[in-house]
């Protein structure tokens, strides 16, 4: 291939637009050729990618961010990403709605478009909300986890709102950057969102198992406990009185060579798991595990049901006072 065109493509992460590729010296009937024969794929009218590139990209959050670059090389006016857009582009954990759209600010103006999927937010925004990130200008993860709070509502602000603060934003900074939108529409969305947030949440599977709890109405959620008998040390993800709730997200069992997390077999993992469960239970501490299948449509339901029981069973068997724990519990200190 061409090495401009290779150039331009490794300079826009894996992109090239149909004016570009002319511009390296390519016509149209040789974008035509890489098309017709799978070489190229088109992202977007007039944005392609190399087909091993694309097919190489398996994450849906990953597949998102392609797609925005590719939106957002088609716009010809001034604009920063922003909302879901740019959480991407910052790396913050996230919760994708299910029609996904590229989002974009502009100022001065103000209002908000939608075009060809791309939702133009014509709002203002101060200089010190912009950072940088992979190349591109973006409205920083606090204005950001904000933004998607109004947008999207819950719990969608809540997980942007942890993953915030799991970047080290302050809830003074939220705070901060909500005192500027005092007529904006859903402020209070957001507001929900930052007095619902912790930043204790690891993941965007644990931010929405406690939005599970407190649909529950269960109250004292603890993010991250731990607790030592000087042999061994485990931290879990939530507690309410003796009850510890974990999150399973796939990635645990997935082989690191494949983009997981695990770094040994499942079998070892599971058995990990079972001696750990065992050795809490030894602790009169209850546990219930959670699925990311768990978290949607009906099944959210079944899990509310079965947590419950399981919850209640605990409180039943060991009451829900932990002061006898106390001499084992680790405490590490957390963000603001």
């Amino acid at each position: 291939m061409n090495p401009r065109i290779q150039a331009t493509m490794a300079s826009n992460h894996g992109l090239i637009t149909r004016r570009q590729a002319i511009l390296c010296g390519l016509d149209a009937d040789t974008i035509y050729r890489y098309l017709r024969s799978g070489t190229w794929r088109v992202i977007r009218r007039g944005v392609y990618a190399e087909r091993a590139y694309v097919e190489s990209i398996t994450l849906p959050t990953d597949r998102q961010r392609l797609r925005d670059r590719a939106a957002c090389a088609a716009i010809t006016v001034p604009f920063v990403r922003s909302h879901d857009t740019a959480a991407l582009e910052l790396d913050m954990g996230i919760l994708l709605p299910r029609k996904p759209q590229t989002h974009v600010t502009r100022h001065p103006v103000v209002g908000a478009h939608n075009k060809w999927g791309v939702k133009h937010h014509l709002a203002p925004y101060l200089d010190s909300q912009l950072t940088e990130a992979n190349g591109f200008e973006v409205l920083g993860p606090a204005r950001t986890a904000v933004d998607i709070a109004r947008e999207h509502g819950r719990p969608y602000g809540v997980v942007a709102m942890d993953s915030a603060r799991r970047m080290g934003v302050s809830v003074s900074e939220l705070h901060e950057v909500l005192d500027h939108m005092q007529h904006w529409p859903n402020r209070r969305q957001a507001q929900a969102a930052i007095d619902l947030s912790d930043a204790g949440a690891e993941s965007v599977g644990e931010s929405l198992t406690r939005d599970v709890l407190e649909e529950m109405g269960l109250a004292g959620i603890e993010t991250q406990f731990e607790i030592t008998d000087g042999v061994r040390t485990a931290r879990f993800d939530l507690r309410v009185g003796r009850h510890v709730f974990e999150f399973d997200g796939r990635g645990k069992y997935v082989p690191a060579a494949d983009g997981g997390l695990a770094l040994r077999s499942v079998d070892d993992i599971l058995a990990e798991e079972k001696t750990r469960q065992d050795w809490a239970h030894g602790f009169h501490l209850g546990m219930s595990r959670v699925e990311w299948t768990d978290l949607f449509g009906r099944n959210r339901g079944y899990l509310k049901d079965r947590l419950g029981r399981e919850y209640r069973t605990t409180c039943r068997a060991f009451g829900t006072d932990i002061s006898d724990l106390e001499r084992f519990r680790v405490r590490r200190s957390q963000a603001a």
